[in-house]
This record gives structure tokens, sequence and C-alpha cells, in this order.
């Protein structure tokens, strides 16, 4: 039986049209969910769209539609992004789905009846731009006398009947989770920062609000709608079946195994959701992983200054594989990035088109024109041979380590190692000249170079997909031989090879 692994993005918020940063994270999610079914587990990959609260009911009177109407329209755009980026999801959910909105009430209740959640009135800060509540010692003022957020967003005092969750209760239990599991929250980081909120001292949390009617009411009381963090939290457990945890089918698949989010998103996944599902007696996801923002030229993008990336115009122009690539190559994962045209240039012309498409070119090539178009003989293999293959075989192991710590740069390093290594080798071993002078050594190096290659293609499969493709198709590897566990399969001397083609052709700007 194959192992389960849960993976999500984030829901995202449709009060405005998909960017750089959301295509950011469903790309790193769905790298993560291709290398796990590359690697033989059963994956559920779950992405969709947070559709309630004041900021999308305003969004909506502003372009003068309904509530319903304007999200699904945002919602159709967020999919149509994972679509074009070929992101490989199983489920996209959408918080309006009413199979959403009877798990929602059904957690509500589950928490209620337990006794953690109790009727007040809230006064205090509140963001409308990060649906958030803020303690005054959180807050900045400006010299207009504007209260601002920690995220630079303005607060307003609010004033209302509400629906608390005793958040104050779960302290010292979060405290010790997080003791005894080091690694739910990364980076490290983002950990101490957690730690250091909570253990300031947590205050009860407002789950309710009465002020608008765009969200899911509270059971049992219809003035109240749900807090959009409850709302939105949820669709991670709505998605599997809950509250039918019996009868679902892919309940097997909680407690998710990583929830990927933004760095401004981590407090809520990371102390709001381990409370609710702790108060309802759910398992709690075993590592919630948040990554930086990215910034354009070193500025902050931002709708005023017209600097807003769309990712699929990035794809229109560059090519998909190329996009992908550069972002999760360019920086750490987990850190924040810069975007610039230069840079994505750079890495295509550089790294993908002369490394790699390189490699692969000069070495099919030679084997069309060598060896008949034929995978050749293993043969005899010298000290240089076995030291290539030997740090290739390797490559799987280490990407596994890598990716359990969402290390997608490093994964990319140490591939791109391999391929730097390749390079060196067959300019040493110069197939061409030993065609001339040991034509038997030639098959050898070039055997080498293939096998090199299909280990290289193999691993990059995640990244850059549909590349990836074309070159094992290069290599004579067929579509039921490109599982890892089928690197340890050789594949027999003689098999016929189509005629290489160029994988990345080189960017050349227009005049």
């Amino acid at each position: 039986m194959k192992p389960h692994y849960m993976i999500t993005t984030p829901i995202y918020y449709v009060n405005g049209a998909p960017h750089v940063g959301h295509a950011y994270t469903s790309i790193a999610a769905d790298v993560l969910a291709r290398f796990k079914r590359l690697d033989g587990y059963d994956v559920f990959f779950l992405t969709g769209t947070d559709e309630h609260g004041q900021k999308v009911e305003q969004a909506a009177q502003d372009k003068g539609q309904s509530a319903q109407n304007f999200a699904t329209m945002v919602s159709a755009q967020f999919r149509n992004m994972a679509d074009q980026l070929n992101v490989s999801y199983d489920d996209f959910i959408r918080t309006t789905e009413e199979r959403h909105i009877k798990s929602c009430q059904a957690l509500w209740q589950k928490i209620a009846d337990a006794g953690h959640i109790y009727l007040g009135a809230y006064e205090g800060w509140y963001s409308l731009r990060d649906e958030c509540y803020y303690g005054e010692d959180e807050l900045t003022t400006t010299q207009e006398g504007k209260k601002i957020a920690p995220t630079g967003a303005e607060v307003k005092w609010l004033k209302e009947p509400s629906y608390f969750f005793k958040l104050s209760a779960w302290q010292d239990k979060l405290l010790e989770f997080y003791e005894q599991n080091p690694k739910f929250i990364g980076p490290e980081s983002r950990r101490n920062e957690l730690l250091s909120f909570i253990k300031s001292g947590l205050r009860d949390l407002s789950v309710s609000r009465t002020s608008f009617k765009w969200g899911i009411p509270v059971p049992g009381d219809d003035d109240h709608v749900m807090y959009v963090w409850f709302d939105a939290l949820t669709n991670y457990i709505s998605a599997l079946g809950y509250p039918n945890i019996k009868s679902s089918d892919l309940w097997r698949f909680w407690p998710a195994d990583l929830h990927l989010v933004g760095k401004e998103i981590s407090r809520f996944h990371a102390l709001y959701w381990p409370a609710f599902l702790m108060a309802a007696g759910l398992e709690v996801p075993k590592r919630i992983y948040s990554h930086g923002w990215w910034t354009v030229e070193g500025e902050k993008m931002s709708k005023s200054v017209g600097n807003v990336i769309e990712p699929l115009k990035l794809v229109q122009e560059f090519g998909l594989d190329p996009v992908r690539f550069f972002l999760l190559r360019e920086v750490p994962f987990g850190g924040d990035g810069d975007y610039s045209r230069q840079s994505l240039i750079n890495r295509m012309n550089n790294e993908l088109a002369n490394d790699l498409g390189n490699l692969a070119q000069r070495t099919l090539s030679q084997v069309m024109r060598n060896c008949e178009g034929k995978l050749p003989e293993i043969g005899q293999r010298h000290q240089d041979d076995e030291t290539l293959l030997s740090k290739a075989i390797l490559l799987p192991t280490l990407l596994r380590e890598q990716m359990d710590r969402q290390a997608l740069h490093e994964s990319l390093e140490t591939i791109w190692k391999i391929i730097r290594a390749s390079n060196a080798y067959i300019d040493h071993q110069a197939p061409w000249t030993l065609k001339k002078t040991d034509p038997q050594r030639m098959t050898v190096v070039l055997r080498v170079l293939v096998d090199t290659l299909r280990i290289i293609a193999t691993c990059l499969q995640p990244f850059i997909p549909g590349a990836m493709d074309k070159l094992l198709t290069q290599l004579g590897v067929s579509e039921s031989e490109r599982q890892l566990s089928d690197l340890e399969t050789v594949i027999p001397a003689g098999r016929e090879l189509p005629a290489p083609s160029g994988i990345f052709p080189r960017f050349v700007e227009a005049e």
C-alpha cells in the first residue's frame, strides 16, 4: 500500500486578481506534490478560494455586483491560473460551496458543544485589509493619528456583539505542542516569532461578526456570520468530507502533512488552526511552512505603482517551465525574493539553455551520429565514469531530505551540481575526439552521459514537467519508466532514440 501525503496551498482571497505571489505558492506546492508522487506516494493536493468576508462584500459593491457573482468570477481566475501554470491539484475548493458551509457549521457546533465558544461583545482594533484583530501594543500611530498594524494596514476601533473562542485557555497546551513538535512550524524564524507572540499572552478570539452579512451563518444564530478565518481554515477538512469522517474515503489523508502559506498568514495557520482542531478533538496538521514575499526590482508590488507582476503574462512571454524554474531557483525558499526581468533571462540562458540544454543536445546528437541513434552498451567504465555516476545516483536520496524541509532552492542547486559536473566530464572526455582515437571508449562515455541525464531529467520532472517530458522521451525513457524507483532498473542497450531537438532555446530580447 502506498504511503499517504496531503499538501495544501492557502485558499486565495477573492478580493483581487491573482499575482506572482499566488503563483509562487501554487508552483512550490505543485513541485512538492509531484515529487511525492514521483517517489511512490498517494498524494492529495488541495487548493481553492476563500470567498467570504467584508473585503469581498466591499469589492463586489465597488464593481456593482452581488458578492456571489463577484466571488465566482474571481475564483475562476484563480482556477485558470492554476491550470495555466500546470498545477496538478486534486481538488479546488470554494468556501461558498455547500459541502464547505456544512463542514464549517459542524466544526463550530463541535467546538461550541465542548464549551469553547461563548457570546460576548467585541471592542478593539480591527484591520479590514488583514481581516485580523490587533492589540494596542502591536500598533503604531502615524503623524495624522491613524493606527497602523504591523502589516502596514490601517485599523479601526470596532464594537459589536460577538461570539468568542476561548483561545487563552489553549496557551499552555499550544506551547507544549510546539515543544513536542519542533518541526511543526518552518522556517525557524517564523517559529520564534510565533512563540514570542504566544508567550506575551493570548486573549480570547472574536469568531463572529454582525456588521455585515456575507459569510457563513453561525449555527442557531443567524444574526452572526463566522469570522472569515474560522471559515477559511476549515477548508482543509471540508475537502476531505468532514464531519463524515467514518464514511469519507479521503479522511485517510488527515492530518495534512504540509500547509504551505505566505508568511503574512502564518499566525492564523500555526496558532488559531491547531487551537480550533484541538478544541474539536481533531488531529493537528504535521507541518506549517511559510515562504517570503516578492518585490519587483527592489520595490514592493502595488497596483498604484503599476508594478504588479501577472504570472500568465510572464508565461506568455518566457514559457511556462522557465517561469516555474526561475521562481524556485532565484531565492532560498522561505526568504523574500526580488523579481527582475534580467535575472529571469539570465537564469533561462545560463542555466536552462547553456548548462542543461547544451549538455542534452551535445550528448544526444553524438549518440545519433555515432551510435546509429541507439542507446550504447555500458562497457568497461573508468574511474571518471564511476565518479560522475555515483554522484548522480545519490540525487534521489539527497532530494528527499531537502524536499521534506521545503528547501526547493537547495534541491535545484544539488541537481545543478550534477549538471555542471556532467558538462566538465563531456569537455574532459571529448567523445568527438575519441570517435577517431578510441571509438569503444567513446560509446562508454556517451552511455555514462545518457544515464546521468536520465537521473537528472527524472528528478527535475516536478520543477519543469513539460521540458523534462521531452528530454526523457529523447533519452528513450518510456512513460512507464519515470518514477524514482525506476532509476534502479537499467535501460537495455540498443533501444532506439528519437532524433534530438533543442529543449531550451536561448531567449533574445526583441530589438
